[in-house]
């Protein structure tokens, strides 16, 4: 049996929790099993947070201050980390925000709206104040330089490699003004030429196909399981099951299929930014 690898507690926030709570596991005469048992988790997941690969959530903090007799230790933990994660993400956000620049692969499946990484500040302005009307100005705008950060992860010495499906619905709906929508679209061509990215669009006349949903992520890791990300209007789910991973990612391959090309559907994006460019100017 190879040598059990603990996490080293200084490496970061969550390498040092996973120590910790290793060392109240093990303290208490607990296996991970025994500690696992009763909550809504998973084995694999209570492992990977004490390898520091994961951040526990509130519900097992809970569960593990109860088992182990830690009187809120962890829990408070959380609260706190949940505080400091609000400044800009929405708090079932902030998980998949935290692992993004740890991945290997990004796939997502956008049915309705341009992904995080490839909207410009108008766009992400547009959408946050329509899902959000009663938000203040001042925390619309630290919402949109969070979301807009995130893609600084393409500026790492190995950044993720971006797999996007559009549906063609997205860069047709008219979410901004003519010349704002044509940046948007030079943005988002922009991005796929510059960095490892591949777009694809499934085209409005390809009727049913194999991911009837809505947003949709799929993240590999060289160091970590794969995950599924799910996000409806006010929700987000993080998925570890490796079943239900599976069965998702072979949806993701059969959506490609169904998808057009890569080639073709760049050109499909340049030429909507041609459109909307030029029907700005026609109003000028």
């Amino acid at each position: 049996m190879p040598p059990r690898k603990d996490p080293d507690a200084s490496a970061s926030v969550p390498c040092f929790y996973g120590a910790e709570l290793r060392y109240q596991r093990e303290e208490a005469g607990f296996t991970l099993e025994q500690l696992v048992e009763g909550s809504f988790r998973g084995l694999s997941f209570l492992s990977q947070i004490e390898r520091g690969e994961r951040a526990m959530p509130m519900d097992l903090a809970r569960h593990v201050d109860k088992k182990l007799a830690t009187n809120g230790f962890f829990e408070r933990r959380c609260e706190a980390t949940q505080k400091a994660r609000k400044a800009g993400y929405a708090e079932h956000f902030a998980d998949v925000a935290e692992l993004e620049p740890r991945a290997a692969t990004i796939e997502d499946w956008a049915p309705m709206l341009v992904p995080g990484l490839l909207q410009t500040a108008p766009y992400s302005r547009a959408i946050m104040r329509s899902a959000m009307p009663w938000t203040s100005g001042d925390e619309i705008e630290q919402m949109v330089r969070a979301r807009l950060k995130r893609a600084e992860l393409f500026e790492q010495e190995k950044p993720p490699k971006l797999w996007a499906i559009l549906d063609e619905n997205v860069i047709r709906r008219r979410a901004l003004p003519p010349g704002e929508m044509a940046e948007l679209m030079e943005h988002i061509a922009d991005v796929v030429k510059a960095t490892p990215s591949i777009l694809q669009i499934v085209p409005g006349t390809a009727g049913v196909h194999p991911f009837m949903m809505g947003l949709t992520r799929i993240m590999t890791f060289s160091d970590a399981p794969p995950l599924v990300y799910t996000e409806g209007l006010h929700s987000g789910q993080l998925i570890d099951y490796p079943p239900h991973v599976t069965r998702y990612r072979e949806s993701y391959d059969l959506l490609r299929a169904a998808a057009l090309p890569p080639e073709a559907s760049l050109a499909m994006v340049e030429e909507a930014a041609r459109g909307y460019r030029h029907e700005a100017q026609q109003r000028d």
